[in-house]
């Protein structure tokens, strides 16, 4: 009798207050020896979709990872704080004329497209190898060098000062905290987050999330998503029982028509008959050279 080793995903809903690492060290006692890890950090002030994933799942935290977020944020004009958000130390800047919603509108769209944005000081950003955050604890003087972000669109939900409500479509690596910071300098009048809720990534939905309370060694299975939905932006492959062989032995795939819209170099995800990730494979001229393996069945 065959058995397969735990491997999925799991959409979780992060409450606010707790961390991103409460949730995964939560997910790890469940399905343990097997591995878990988060895809995209919350921080506890937040709350929303944590994708968590378990077993040889975990190296696809990456591709998770690049997906497009939205976050629905809300920010405070008229103050700013040394963390960027209310959890900080809150300063008051109080203005004679608060922004119009005109203007904030009007700074709204320079923060959209590809932008330099300078991480938070509180942040895993590592200087040095420290992190940010515990320099920033000590009080130690540093600078954080701008990257660059894409950020898909801002839509302004509602405004009425001083808090401004907006959803957010980013890429990876963006700090929404930092938005709340910079836009509040753009209106000279300071800013910070107050609260942040992160709706999707990818295809994945907080309307569809589990509570992490909710789930439990029973029913963990039902709760898991097929690993295979991390890569459903790529082209698939349904391998045959040979194929797997050659995979399972980190052999090349010759498949018996190539598809016209693969070239060279494309990545494929390689599907087993079940219709669960086998493996991720490059093509290189009629072969697909198996650059990561997933075959979980065992005896």
């Amino acid at each position: 009798m065959q058995r397969r080793t735990v491997f999925g995903l799991l959409n979780i809903s992060k409450p606010s207050g707790r961390t991103s690492r409460d949730v995964v060290n939560r997910v790890a006692r469940l399905v343990r020896p097997a591995k878990a890890g988060h895809a995209g950090t919350l921080d506890p002030l937040a709350s929303g979709v944590l994708i968590v994933c378990v077993g040889p799942a975990t190296r696809l935290v990456p591709f998770i990872q690049a997906r497009p977020k939205v976050y629905r944020s809300t920010f405070r004009l008229g103050q700013s704080s040394n963390t960027d958000d209310v959890c900080g130390e809150i300063i008051r800047r109080p203005v004679e004329s608060p922004p119009s919603r005109h203007l904030v509108r009007a700074a709204l769209e320079r923060f959209t497209g590809r932008i330099q944005q300078v991480p938070p000081q509180f942040s895993a950003v590592q200087i040095g190898g420290q992190r940010a955050y515990k320099m920033a604890r000590r009080r130690q003087r540093f600078e954080l060098p701008a990257k660059t972000v894409h950020i898909h669109r801002i839509d302004l939900r509602s405004y009425q000062y001083p808090e401004l409500e907006l959803d957010i479509e980013c890429g990876g690596g963006t700090y929404i905290r930092s938005i709340a910071r910079d836009l509040g300098e753009e209106l000279g009048c300071g800013g910070l987050l107050s609260e942040l809720e992160r709706t999707r990534i990818g295809p994945w939905s907080v309307q569809e999330a589990v509570s992490a309370d909710e789930v439990d060694e029973d029913n963990l299975q039902r709760f898991l998503l097929p690993a295979s939905t991390a890569l459903d932006e790529l082209p698939r492959y349904e391998c045959t029982a040979d194929d797997l062989a050659r995979l399972r032995n980190g052999r090349s795939i010759r498949p018996a028509q190539k598809p016209g819209e693969w070239s060279d170099g494309s990545r494929v995800a390689l599907i087993d008959a079940e219709g669960e990730l086998a493996g991720l494979a490059e093509l290189s001229g009629v072969a697909l050279q198996p650059r990561q393996v997933y075959l979980t069945r065992v005896t």
